[in-house]
């Protein structure tokens, strides 16, 4: 049976982390988001007691226990421990450099020599092209088998810790040809010849965090650094497949930024809800919602909201735990939770007008954090046409 009920160590998980945020995030907030492009020092000594506590990281899909037992693991901690961290910054959260995006496809496809080798470092994902966002299929960047190495060449935008980041895990096409069947994802070490980390972006929110543009040209790798199989199945059920088994990695990395999102939601509403109890605002409730003011109305309306993202998510992530298919759950949780952390932020900024759009507080920063958990790890739209395709049974070719 399903269970969300935060155990007591995932609850103490929670605290720590809570506390680690609030007294070792919160008060460099403003000099990262103003100082962009800067690694952020001080969360190293962030990333070693998260070492130490176990609290950080994107969490294994692939824990192995008795197929009668019901467990809340590394996944439900991932997204509890992501939660409180995205609370104190998520800028600073993606600049540090511990466990990246890319080490959620290691985690989830990769074999056991790969994760013992590549496991612990920092990983980003290369995905986004310049003419390839939201469609995954339609990547351009090769991969070409050379005796016993892959060659790269192709062009990467908009890739979180690019320029911060030891390892890049990259989507590339065997044959472009053959559409999507073909895409695999590979290891690339930072440093390697033909690798090369080309532009920064200037960004609206999350600061803190590098977002580079990366070029291959002609970079080679070694044969084992591909994750996955290289075979192209050889009729259509196979390729559908094979893709999918690439599009695993979403499943595991779609519900930590969900987290995010409830992280930023969660700061955004506990800052404005002290703010508002300083002029007389505050949530009782005992009280029935047609008897109170529109403030108050508005934040029990934003408090609900940001409870069912937080439950979609927890499910999403017990899901994995259990070894049950998530896909379409992980697509939910993303795309309520994406809305849901943008709109609360922006909301909290006009209800609390002038302190809410001044930098005398953090609610406009937070509200420009967010818009990006709205956005990466595929869009609002994108996650709604995935799960429209799970609930009504169709494939991406009957449902566009």
């Amino acid at each position: 049976m399903i269970q969300l009920e935060l155990s007591e160590q995932h609850q103490k998980l929670y605290e720590n982390v809570r506390l680690l945020a609030e007294h070792m995030m919160r008060p460099y907030s403003r000099k990262y988001d103003r100082e962009e492009h800067t690694y952020p020092q001080e969360m190293d000594e962030v990333v070693k007691l998260l070492e130490a506590g176990r609290s950080g990281g994107s969490g294994d899909a692939r824990q192995e226990h008795p197929a009668d037992e019901t467990v809340n693991g590394g996944n439900m901690g991932a997204v509890i421990g992501l939660q409180g961290l995205a609370w104190g910054d998520l800028g600073l959260f993606l600049g540090m450099r511990t466990n990246g995006l890319g080490n959620a496809a290691i985690n989830a496809v990769g074999t056991a020599e790969q994760r013992e080798k590549y496991g612990k470092s920092y990983a980003a994902m290369c995905i986004t092209e310049p003419s390839t966002g939201s469609d995954s299929a339609n990547i351009s960047t090769t991969a070409v088998r050379d005796g016993d190495e892959w060659v790269l060449n192709g062009e990467k935008i908009y890739v979180t810790g690019g320029e911060f980041s030891d390892t890049l895990v990259v989507w590339a096409t065997l044959d472009k040809s053959l559409g999507k069947a073909a895409i695999k994802s590979f290891i690339v070490e930072k440093g390697t010849p033909g690798c090369e980390v080309t532009r920064l972006e200037h960004k609206m929110g999350i600061r803190a965090s590098d977002t580079a543009a990366i070029s291959f040209v002609d970079c080679r790798i070694p044969m084992e650094n591909l994750l996955g199989s290289a075979e192209i199945a050889a009729d259509a059920a196979g390729r559908k497949k094979a893709f999918g088994g690439v599009m695993q990695t979403f499943d595991n990395t779609r519900p930590p930024v969900a987290a995010m999102a409830l992280g930023i939601g969660r700061a955004a509403l506990d800052l404005a809800r002290e703010l508002l109890a300083e002029e007389g605002v505050e949530l009782d409730y005992r009280e029935k919602p047609d008897n109170v003011g529109a403030i108050k109305a508005e934040l029990y309306k934003m408090e609900a909201e940001w409870e069912g993202a937080r439950l979609l998510t927890l499910k999403a992530a017990w899901m994995a735990d259990n070894s049950q298919p998530n896909s379409v759950e992980a697509s939910m949780c993303k795309a309520k939770a994406g809305r849901m952390g943008n709109e609360v932020a922006l909301r909290c900024v006009e209800l609390c007008q002038s302190l809410g759009y001044s930098e005398q507080h953090l609610l406009e920063k937070f509200a420009r954090d967010s818009k990006i958990v709205d956005i990466f790890e595929g869009t609002q739209q994108i996650q709604q046409l995935i799960v429209a395709r799970g609930v009504l049974g169709k494939s991406s070719s009957e449902l566009k």
